[in-house]
């Protein structure tokens, strides 16, 4: 589907703070769908209902044992070829971390459509922007619903757009104790830009200041005090080397900044020190 651009009827959201309120008394109406045996590990297949009444799928995945433990939620990238671009991005990682002890939720979103990019309405990337947040924090309610997770031990892990929106959620929330972000640009405007070739120099700047309100570099600073890993490719085509170095410059300590030689997807040795990061951080055992 070929993108059209329709200008914004007005820029009065220019500079003005997003209200990331929601209905906390919506029911979660958890529904276990079916659950699967790794060994020791238990992964649940689940659904819930949305802030806006709709159900989002999940994988619970579950350690042995029934001690109260660290908990963690992972959202995944948007890669409309990768066979990953889904909730199973991180399920192999949750099911080695299960093993230490660590209960994992991982989401379903708006972009676990392949078509998500190009069939989206552009004019309404703020608004739909504002509710992905608080569906991650409704993504969090039902991660804290669980009985075994310790609410003092939560992390939140993002690559992409999960690192994006994370970003915002984490700050605004404050619930996650611990962040691991993957791939992130420091601004939405410009990832929502990559396929607006015919736009003019001042059209483009109208969707940069519009989403401006929502940059991640503007958020990533208030989790100052909690650890926060920073994990970046060296040869990124969506995340060049001066916005990386922007959400790096904007975290605050404790934090860690990898950059690694490989491209958007990352590699096998970002995901070997994302585990021990969540290990020692979270005091998995």
């Amino acid at each position: 589907m070929k993108l059209l651009f329709v200008p914004f009827l007005a820029l009065s959201l220019l500079g003005q703070t997003p209200s990331f309120d929601y209905d906390h008394t919506v029911p979660l109406a958890i529904q276990v769908l079916g659950v699967e045996k790794r060994g020791d590990v238990q992964v649940e297949d689940i659904s819930f209902r949305t802030v806006l009444g709709g159900r989002t799928a999940a994988y619970r995945v579950v350690p042995p044992g029934k001690d109260r433990t660290a908990g963690a939620l992972f959202v995944h990238w948007y890669n409309p070829e990768a066979m990953n671009s889904n909730r199973t991005q991180f399920l192999k990682e949750a099911v080695e971390l299960a093993r230490y002890g660590l209960v994992s939720l991982l989401v379903a979103t708006p972009w676990s459509n392949p078509k998500f990019y190009p069939d989206r309405d552009v004019t309404l990337d703020y608004e739909n922007s504002v509710q992905e947040v608080k569906d991650l924090m409704r993504d969090m309610d039902v991660l804290l619903s669980y009985p075994r997770v310790d609410p003092g031990r939560v992390a939140y892990v993002g690559h992409d757009f999960g690192a994006m929106y994370g970003m915002v959620m984490t700050a605004i929330d404050q619930r996650a104790s611990v962040a691991a972000f993957q791939a992130a640009n420091s601004r939405f405007g410009e990832w929502f830009l990559y396929n607006q070739t015919k736009l003019s120099a001042a059209e483009k700047q109208k969707v940069v200041d519009r989403l401006a309100p929502l940059d991640p570099v503007r958020y990533v600073g208030k989790l100052a005090g909690k650890p926060v890993l920073l994990q970046f490719s060296k040869k990124d085509f969506y995340v060049p080397m001066d916005r990386a170095q922007a959400l790096a410059d904007a975290a605050k300590e404790p934090k860690q900044v990898i950059y690694y030689d490989a491209d958007h997807e990352l590699n096998q040795q970002a995901v070997r020190d994302r585990i021990q990061f969540l290990r020692e951080k979270l005091g998995l055992r």
